[in-house]
């Protein structure tokens, strides 16, 4: 099943030239989405995996179904303020500022294996922020799986150049 047939493009949001990937459009469609977990599935069937670490706030959607599918745990990777007990923390680059993504400090034991999960990879600062946190508790990250790649971003080619294979199902040229 082609998926980007389910993804809402919204031109010039959230600022002017910005072609926005709406992939609640595809959540909402039933087919789709079980598709959506059934490709992950089997781009992953001979990878050993112990956590799914989803991205807030889209990559739990994906990550937590793919996790449940596969009987293995899920971890969040939460935005600075959300987490409830000790934390480490990843700042990453925003447009027009800094950001940070956190993680609880026993999320994972060293040497656990980590598929980090997220809806769309553009830039890559969310997903190198999220890799580095694995890789703080001394886990493995086995690669990182996205619904969507905007390749023109060079997100995906950050995370390769830090040995972390990129999974997507579907791209889309320009931003």
């Amino acid at each position: 099943m082609d998926l980007s047939k389910y993804i809402r493009t919204v031109p010039d949001f959230p600022e002017p030239g910005i072609m926005f990937r709406d992939v609640t459009t595809l959540f909402a469609e039933p087919t789709a989405f079980k598709a959506m977990i059934e490709q992950f599935n089997k781009k992953f069937n001979d990878v050993e995996i112990d956590y799914i670490g989803g991205i807030d706030a889209r990559g739990f959607i994906i990550g937590a179904a793919f996790a449940f599918n596969r009987d293995i745990g899920f971890v969040p990777v939460r935005k600075k303020g959300k987490l409830p007990f000790n934390t480490i923390s990843e700042n990453y680059a925003l447009e027009y500022g800094i950001a940070t993504l956190e993680l609880h400090t026993d999320a994972v034991s060293a040497g656990s294996k980590v598929l980090i999960v997220d809806d769309l990879i553009a830039t890559g600062g969310t997903a190198v922020a999220a890799v580095n946190l694995f890789r703080q508790l001394n886990a493995f990250v086995v690669g990182c799986a996205v619904l969507i790649d905007l390749p023109d971003l060079g997100g995906a080619d950050k995370l390769r150049s830090l040995d972390v294979t990129v999974t997507s199902l579907c791209a889309f040229s320009g931003h």
